[in-house]
């Protein structure tokens, strides 16, 4: 089955793809669909009322866009600290105004060991007060300051990453992670940070219910002139008409979202920008639990490395790459309660986990250029026999990249520590890849995995 090649448009824009791909975010903050979308149109029309120039809109556009990138480095963090599923407890963060005792409690409440028992409640509850403030800052600054550094290495603007590091400051210093107070906090920041805001109210409630949050932290979280300009985002009816339910899943909010991008500085996405894209988006995926650290980049060391013995071309081999980086975004849906479960998984458990190559398949294939590796990535659990997931394809239905990223997959697998075992040495390895030969994986793709894996091994150790 020969894989599709990636189709260029005449001009890639890097908006579009980075729009499309902000939906692994919104699912690993546990947002609806398009929330960074949506939230880059109110920030963007901030922009346009504040009269804002280019160059500054355009840094605002991409903090906008990339303002969760660090969103996955505190999943593993906040399930410790509340047990229960991470996105539900990240999410519900936001529709209190955790500034306040009683919403703190309230939350605490409402979010630690919810289906636990009650000794497990307790002392998770008691783990929070002994802990206190330090959680929550611990908790923010690792999402700000990795998200800020994801917005360097992919090229963006000092303006840009300092947005992403600031947004959940506070007008009057009650914010996180630094406390920074009026106009210490950068003014892309502070837009960004009402932004989000706005977005989230505004998608249970439309544009009154973003209003009325807006205004009932004037002067607390936000700052007055920006509260007195969103007066005329709400009347903006072009604008509102892309929340509510009938809105949610609309597939040119994409388009939507390029339009409001500065047009005399669109930045095209060109090769150079799109491996930078894979491996941020690599490290994003890669930081949800710490069993996963550098999965993705080994996995695509290790793909590339059997695709060139097996003779692909350059262009081949690169898109290769991307596939292995992004192969495993849909597990940014997946609870960290599965992904760091020490025992036994339960059969819904196994199913939450089977799923997650679905929501690789319906990331990616909205995505321009990488939408033509959406199937091949989405299929690195199937095998030669039908007995993968999650479509139990057989060998016909699976291209010479899929069979290449399946072993590349099961390799890093094998070696890696899991919750449930150490990594297995190297002859193991080589033995169960052996056994899986034929009847699981592609035995062309096995054996260039053996002939390059000392390769692989040495790379391992010097990493």
């Amino acid at each position: 089955m020969p894989e599709p090649s990636a189709v260029r448009p005449p001009l890639l824009r890097l908006s579009t793809i980075l729009s499309a791909l902000s939906y692994a975010l919104d699912l690993t903050e546990g947002h609806p669909r398009g929330h960074s979308a949506r939230s880059c149109l109110i920030g963007m029309r901030l922009a346009e009322v504040l009269g804002l120039p280019p160059a500054e809109r355009s840094d605002l556009f991409y903090a906008l866009l990339m303002k969760d990138a660090g969103c996955s480095s505190n999943a593993a963090r906040v399930y410790q600290l509340f047990g229960g599923d991470d996105r539900i407890a990240k999410h519900a963060l936001w529709l209190r105004d955790w500034r306040k005792v009683r919403e703190q409690a309230a939350y605490v409440l409402e979010c630690v060991e919810p289906q636990g028992r009650v000794i497990d409640r307790l002392k998770k509850l008691a783990g929070l007060a002994l802990a206190g403030s330090a959680n929550r800052r611990q908790v923010f600054e690792v999402r700000c300051d990795r998200g800020a550094d994801i917005a360097h290495a992919m090229g963006f603007t000092p303006a840009t990453a300092a947005a992403i590091r600031s947004m959940d400051e506070h007008w009057d210093g009650g914010g996180l992670p630094a406390g920074l107070r009026g106009e210490a906090i950068p003014l892309l920041a502070r837009i960004v940070g009402i932004a989000q805001v706005a977005e989230i109210f505004g998608s249970q409630g439309g544009p009154d219910a973003a209003s009325r949050v807006v205004r009932e932290r004037r002067g607390t979280w936000f700052a007055p002139e920006l509260v007195s300009a969103f007066a005329e985002v709400q009347r903006d009816t072009a604008l509102w008409a892309w929340f509510g339910p009938e809105a949610a899943d609309r597939a040119d909010l994409d388009e939507a979202v390029g339009g409001v991008e500065p047009q005399d500085r669109v930045i095209a996405g060109d090769d150079a920008r799109l491996d930078a894209i894979a491996a941020a988006f690599a490290w994003v995926i890669d930081a949800k639990s710490p069993y996963t650290y550098q999965h993705s980049e080994r996995v695509a060391e290790a793909a590339v490395a059997i695709g060139s013995a097996l003779g692909l071309d350059g262009a081949a081999v690169r898109e290769l790459r991307w596939a292995a980086l992004l192969h495993d975004i849909g597990k940014l849906s997946v609870p960290n309660r599965i992904l760091d479960k020490a025992g036994t998984l339960t059969a819904d458990e196994w199913e939450v986990i089977r799923l997650h190559p679905y929501y690789t398949y319906r990331i990616l294939e909205r995505v321009p250029v990488f939408g033509a590796l959406a199937f091949d990535a989405s299929a690195h659990h199937e095998r030669m026999d039908g007995r993968g997931y999650y479509r139990n394809l057989t060998a016909d239905g699976l291209s010479r990249r899929a069979r290449i990223l399946a072993v590349a997959d099961v390799f890093d697998a094998l070696a890696a520590d899991r919750p449930y075992r150490k990594g297995m040495p190297p002859e193991r390895v080589g033995a169960i890849l052996r056994e899986e030969s034929g009847p699981g994986l592609c035995p062309d793709c096995v054996g260039a995995a053996l002939d390059v894996s000392d390769a692989l091994w040495a790379r391992r150790l010097d990493a």
